[in-house]
């Protein structure tokens, strides 16, 4: 096994038979657990399987997800989490990288994510500094003994995983949601029970505008960008919980700054501190650089692109816009890939989202570039209304070429009932510009 699978099972064989996974119709012991990944084991390896040989393990956030996840480690093999309502397409990209390849040494999970242009990549991460970053991550928090976390994260996603790792490592329970919705996370939280709440901001930013009770936990936002305004709204409407950011990325082993629940109100909109251990430069292009000693080995069947995400000296090309602040705190400007070539005029979505999101009516926006004859790329953005709020696209557009450079201003905004979402629950630029590819309705 490797070190993350021996600190696993090791953690769980002192936790006898107290329930550890608790899910909506169904809780598991540590001694299921262990008894039933060991036969899972078996049968892998009766079936051939050899050391780090990857294998694919469907899951959907049942609790029975842990243990499928747990017999690969147990077994010697590299899992390979892929979601089981993935479309055919896609799943076949993800099962044609899986094959013969030297990065699987010493590796324990494959975690595929999406490039620019939509593809699956394959990031290979070794079980050594998955450990090593769990314990990184559990000093960097100071992530307490037995506690009880909602787990409303994807098990696909590296967020999700640590999560799930780290609680189960702290002799903490993992609670699961009946479902990965709005609804069913909000009932969960209302019925108490739950410490800790590590969630993407489209989904906190969904339950705040609920009428579920205030929670009085530890929030931990990742997996995408926290504004601080909705930071100052789950503040306001959740005044007991402790609220926490995070910045990382799969291929640097996540969680790599950090803002401190003590120091939000100073650091809130900022990347935080840096996390131990990492080193970070800001390139002449304003791209964020990271050189971590969790990162991953490399991307699956992909030499080429593995070593362009590196520079000469070994840090990753984050593919992030930063800039420094007056207190010396790096912010978030946009992703390179994201930013809008309006006639030559550069568009940072982010900060269009940062304006409109003022406007008192607006709960949730998000931006992007669509086609333009004129121009090559005009600004779009989908909002979401808070509730009882009726927003007229045009009076929107007006109010908020106002507040920012016209050329800046969205030529066209849709309200929407939500954000489009991809698989893990982050906000997707993508799907938000193929609904502006759809012809519009005449009326």
């Amino acid at each position: 096994m490797t070190p993350l699978a021996e600190a696993l099972f090791d953690a769980l064989a002192r936790r006898g038979d107290a329930v550890v996974v608790e899910g909506h119709d169904e809780n598991l012991t540590a001694s299921r657990i262990v008894e039933e990944a060991e036969l899972g084991a078996r049968t892998l390896r009766a079936e051939g399987l050899r050391r780090f040989a990857p294998v694919p393990v469907e899951v959907d956030n049942r609790p029975t997800d842990v243990i499928d996840l747990l017999a690969v480690y147990r077994a010697g093999g590299v899992a390979v989490p892929i979601h089981r309502a993935t479309p055919e397409v896609r799943r076949r990209q993800m099962l044609d990288l899986l094959g013969p390849s030297p990065l699987y040494d010493g590796a324990a999970t494959v975690v595929f994510t999406s490039g620019s242009t939509g593809a699956p990549k394959g990031v290979v991460l070794r079980g050594d500094r998955q450990a090593a970053k769990l314990a990184a991550i559990r000093d960097e928090t100071g992530w307490p003994e037995g506690a009880r976390t909602l787990l409303a994260l994807q098990l696909t996603f590296s967020f999700g995983q640590w999560v799930a790792w780290l609680t189960l490592l702290t002799g903490g329970t993992l609670v699961i949601p009946e479902r990965l919705t709005l609804e069913a996370v909000a009932r969960r939280l209302a019925a108490g029970g739950v410490d800790r709440l590590p969630a993407v901001p489209t989904l906190l930013r969904a339950l705040v505008e609920t009428d579920a009770p205030a929670f009085p936990g530890t929030v931990l936002a990742g997996g995408e960008r926290l504004p601080a305004g909705l930071g100052g709204r789950l503040r306001e409407a959740w005044p007991a919980a402790r609220l926490g950011d995070i910045y990382g990325l799969t291929e640097t082993g996540t969680s790599d700054f950090f803002v401190d629940p003590d120091d939000y109100d100073a650091a809130a909109g900022s990347l935080g501190r840096p996390a131990r251990g990492i080193d970070v430069r800001v390139a002449d292009d304003g791209e964020l650089r990271i050189r971590s000693p969790w990162g991953m080995a490399g991307y699956l069947q992909d030499p080429e692109r593995t070593a362009a995400a590196f520079d000469e000296d070994g840090y990753f090309r984050t593919g992030d816009l930063v800039s420094r602040r007056d207190d010396g705190r790096l912010a978030l400007v946009g992703r390179a890939s994201e930013m809008i070539n309006k006639g030559g005029l550069k568009v940072a979505p982010r900060e269009v989202e940062d304006a409109l999101a003022t406007h008192p009516g607006v709960a949730a926006v998000l931006v992007t570039g669509i086609p333009d004859q004129a121009t090559g790329e005009a600004v779009a953005a989908g909002v979401v209304a808070r509730p009882g709020v009726e927003l007229d696209p045009e009076a929107l557009r007006s109010w908020v070429a106002e507040r920012i450079e016209k050329y800046k201003a969205p030529s066209r905004i849709q309200v929407l009932p939500a954000l489009p979402a991809g698989r893990t629950g982050k906000a997707d630029r993508g799907m938000l510009r193929a609904l502006f590819r759809k012809p519009r309705r005449v009326r």
